[in-house]
């Protein structure tokens, strides 16, 4: 098969550079996820089945079906996951993502964003906050009692305030908030703040009570991670414009799930590319060690896939302080990317360097010739079930994947030439 591979992730850049996520509003994730059932939880990563699950994911699980009241408690919750009659799948295969674990069950509610480009859609959770929360595999009783407020009392809030709101389009705040120090994945302050604004007034316009009103204004201004679940899908959004371009050699999806790291390409529709995944490297909570530490882990690498996260270092200094390294290191770490990537963002410029566009389209032959890796900024989850967060790093994905992925390029593309 004669291709040009040059010119197919042209395309597929262009489409990623012409997409334009829009926030549209709020649903439960059996109304409007595709494929989405009573008995399905979607995860984080590549496809997994119960017994490969790590601590944190399990976790994740037993906390989502005691939030469905499909299970009473922990023994039963394992008991039910491991039966057959819970199914598995990707986010990444349902047109979402979910941070850490990404464990979304039916009645969860999911944000709903628009590609206008396309019309597409893309969904994800809502931020349940840092520390012990369900994500990072905790499942106590106030993780869903949380929970259980995120859906009876902010996501009804949240909502009501987007038709009340003017739209919302989350490319052109992710652009403002990198030139305000964010990089929009472990550093969201600045696009948390933005979202505020536009959405302050409206909050205070719906007709909830004003102690709701009250409690979901000081929970967004507390959680500083609240734009995550945001960032995520609007990348999800703009990569899937480049999903199954044929001869496409464009990264469009990295994740992991705690066992494995996983990648998808452009070019091989449906396929991933799997390798045992990497610990993370950082900073620690008091009382911690890396024995603690669970393997890479969630969806939330989209935004390095994206040209943010890791590739956009530079945009954020200040990210050295929750994730370590230094102020030079973020720097050189977005300067190295923009060699496995095919060309800069048009919209998401970084002031520390002279306003160039991020590192945008990771080709899969570049990281293969180059032997570079994608740099990943993360949070670190306990590897037991139960305990939560226990620090954030720095991370590469496995090379096997990429190796494997180019095996399996040349094998379809290039056999008969």
């Amino acid at each position: 098969m004669l291709i040009d591979i040059q010119e197919a992730n042209a395309k597929a850049l262009s489409a990623i550079q012409a997409a334009q996520p829009t926030l549209k509003g709020i649903d439960t994730a059996l109304t409007v996820v595709p494929g989405m059932k009573k008995n399905l939880i979607l995860h984080a990563g590549p496809p997994i089945t119960w017994d490969k699950m790590s601590g944190p994911m399990k976790g994740a699980v037993i906390g989502g079906l005691i939030y469905e009241g499909l299970a009473g408690n922990e023994k039963e919750a394992i008991e039910l996951a491991a039966s057959g009659k819970i199914e598995y799948a990707p986010w990444h295969e349902h047109d979402g993502v979910g941070p850490m674990a990404g464990v979304a069950t039916a009645s969860m509610p999911v944000w709903i964003v628009e590609n206008i480009t396309n019309g597409r859609k893309t969904f994800c959770t809502l931020n349940e906050g840092l520390g012990k929360v369900l994500r990072y595999g905790a499942f106590s009783q106030e993780v869903i009692d949380r929970l259980k407020w995120i859906e009876k009392t902010l996501a009804p809030v949240l909502k009501a305030a987007i038709v009340l709101a003017p739209q919302i389009n989350l490319k052109n705040m992710i652009a403002q908030a990198l030139q305000m120090g964010d990089e929009v994945h472990n550093r969201n302050k600045a696009a948390t703040s933005l979202l505020i604004r536009e959405l302050a007034s409206a909050i205070m316009r719906t007709d909830f009570t004003t102690e709701d009103k009250a409690k979901v204004m000081e929970f967004l201004h507390s959680n500083d991670h609240f734009f995550l679940n945001l960032s995520m899908p609007a990348c999800k959004g703009m990569l899937q414009a480049a999903e199954w371009i044929e001869g496409s050699t464009i990264v469009t999806t990295m994740a992991r799930n705690g066992t494995e790291f996983g990648i998808r390409i452009s070019g091989l529709k449906d396929r991933w590319f799997t390798a045992p995944a990497e610990i993370v490297k950082g900073l620690l909570f008091p009382g911690f060690t890396e024995e603690d530490c669970n393997p890479d882990i969630g969806d939330s690498a989209i935004t390095e896939t994206c040209g943010l996260g890791g590739f956009s270092m530079a945009s954020a200094p200040a990210i050295v302080k929750f994730v370590g390294g230094s102020v030079s290191d973020a720097m050189n770490f977005t300067r190295k990317m923009y060699e496995i990537t095919d060309g800069e963002s048009q919209s998401f410029q970084i002031p520390t360097m002279d306003f160039r566009g991020s590192p945008t389209g990771i080709n899969l032959l570049k990281v293969c010739e180059k032997n570079i890796l994608p740099q990943i900024n993360t949070g670190i989850a306990h590897k037991q079930a139960g305990i939560g967060q226990v620090g954030a790093g720095l991370v590469n994905p496995p090379l096997k994947c990429f190796e494997d992925a180019l095996e399996a390029f040349v094998e379809n593309y290039c056999k008969d030439q």
